[in-house]
């Protein structure tokens, strides 16, 4: 809220992390060899990196956050459509009428946050047209990123079932490996590490440590995103997709309602319509009525 485009340094600072206590606990210093052959992970890095980057920027465009979590949610449809044209699966027509009840959603959602973007009243004559623009064009990102993250989906089940699930491997490498990546964005990662450097100083609870703030959100952002991406990779080894992709699901609403309420973000009774219409489109799409 503070710096929007302080997306790259916190990314970097997540994967940094994962890198780290990976290469300690799960590489064991680099002395264990992969079961999965490290080409499918470079494979696999290039599309994680890419989506990662892409979403960032995303919000540099425009995006508001709940908007940007909608859409996020859309990635039923992109795994769906990407499973027929790739793996050639079948669907139920319940499966079909779940995904266009999600569509519909993100299209509502969409619509009314273009209306708003349009109509922004903060905006001269001259620079509404060119707000729109980049809206547009953060919208054109973050299909690409659905799109290209349902791709990455599809190839990692394909790699599980031919060489077995390695939740804890898969995550170290698919955060080591992009790493010197970073240094095409190591200028911005900078620019915001001295804006960091300047917030207002922070006294950490129990410890008594004073850091500027934003250091230590950025800290608490980093634990608390290894502990979710940890749960969500041993995860696809014990449940079944559909029991993840509910449980993620689930775990964006509650974010989204908490963004709403807490930093009061603009939603109207469309926007709701918009979420309601993601939410059960997705409890239908992984069949949660048939098993309650």
């Amino acid at each position: 809220r503070q710096f929007p485009g302080c997306g790259n340094i916190v990314t970097f600072s997540q994967f940094l992390f994962i890198a780290v206590e990976g290469f300690i606990f799960e590489a064991d210093f680099g002395r264990k060899r992969p079961a999965i052959p490290i080409r499918n992970y470079f494979i696999m890095v290039a599309m994680f990196f890419t989506v990662s980057v892409v979403n960032n920027y995303a919000l540099n465009l425009n995006i508001a956050m709940p908007l940007h979590m909608i859409f996020r949610s859309g990635s039923l449809i992109a795994s769906m459509a990407l499973g027929v044209i790739i793996l050639k699966k079948r669907y139920s027509v319940s499966k079909f009428t779940s995904i266009a009840l999600v569509s519909l959603g993100i299209f509502t959602c969409t619509f009314m946050s273009a209306k708003q973007v349009a109509s922004d009243s903060s905006l001269n004559q001259e620079d509404g047209p060119q707000a729109f623009l980049w809206w547009l064009l953060g919208i054109a990102a973050l299909t690409f990123a659905l799109l290209m993250s349902a791709r990455m989906g599809i190839f990692q089940e394909t790699l599980y079932k031919k060489f077995g699930k390695h939740s804890k491997e898969a995550l170290f490498y698919n955060h080591a490996l992009p790493l010197p990546g970073f240094l095409l964005l190591a200028p911005n990662i900078y620019q915001h590490a001295l804006l960091f450097n300047q917030s207002e100083p922070f006294q950490v609870p129990v410890i008594g440590l004073t850091l500027p703030i934003m250091w230590f959100y950025l800290l608490m952002n980093v634990i608390t995103q290894y502990v979710c991406i940890r749960g969500v990779f041993i995860l696809t080894t014990e449940c079944p997709s559909l029991t993840v992709t509910l449980v993620v699901t689930l775990r964006k609403f509650v974010s989204l309602i908490f963004s709403i309420l807490y930093f009061q973000n603009p939603f109207t009774a469309w926007h709701w319509l918009g979420t309601a219409f993601v939410f059960v489109g997705t409890l239908m799409y992984t069949e949660v009525w048939n098993n309650l």
